[in-house]
């Protein structure tokens, strides 16, 4: 790892992330560090991205965030995540990157091995309530609405709007798109 990008992780993390959030007086300044940081950890940073408070991305190793899209609140998303352009993320969304095997029970869970990190993908203008949980290898779709509180346990179709624990297809956007004069 590169010494400038270990030093604007130090930055970040020991000061940045704790600055106000963007949307309150001053908050614009915070913003512009948070994002001045990002531009240095992350593969890519696009253009009029929003990294908020409290957002946490492990070393940022391959991380993408697309243009106009924003990191909510308190996130915690892993590296090797891809975000799409236009996405607007709520607070506390988490993507849940280790999980462990537990295949074997002569061994305790906590002994067995950790499976490999995977990607999480998410696609172009996609809304993601608060509170949203994404375990393991997602993909989400473009034009999907991640209702507050969902836990994405599976892939759904582009247009979807998504809730529940374990999420469930509540309806898509495009059929409403169709019948629309």
């Amino acid at each position: 790892m590169k010494i400038s990008r270990l030093f604007f992780l130090a930055l970040y993390y020991g000061f940045a992330r704790w600055l106000p959030v963007s949307y309150i007086p001053g908050g614009k300044i915070a913003k512009s560090l948070r994002v001045f940081c990002c531009r240095h950890i992350f593969e890519y940073c696009g253009e009029n991205v929003n990294v908020e408070r409290g957002a946490s991305f492990g070393v940022g190793d391959k991380v993408r965030l697309g243009n106009n899209s924003g990191i909510g609140i308190n996130a915690r998303i892993k590296r090797n995540t891809i975000i799409g352009d236009y996405v607007m993320m709520g607070p506390r969304f988490v993507v849940q990157e280790s999980r462990h095997s537990f295949d074997r029970t002569d061994i305790p869970m906590a002994l067995q091995n950790v499976l490999p990190p995977q990607q999480v993908i998410i696609e172009d203008d996609v809304w993601i309530g608060a509170d949203v949980m994404a375990v393991g290898n997602k993909r989400v779709s473009g034009g999907s609405i991640l209702a507050a509180r969902t836990v994405l346990v599976k892939d759904f179709p582009p247009f979807s709007i998504v809730g529940g624990n374990p999420s469930r297809l509540i309806r898509c956007r495009k059929d409403e798109i169709t019948k629309t004069p």
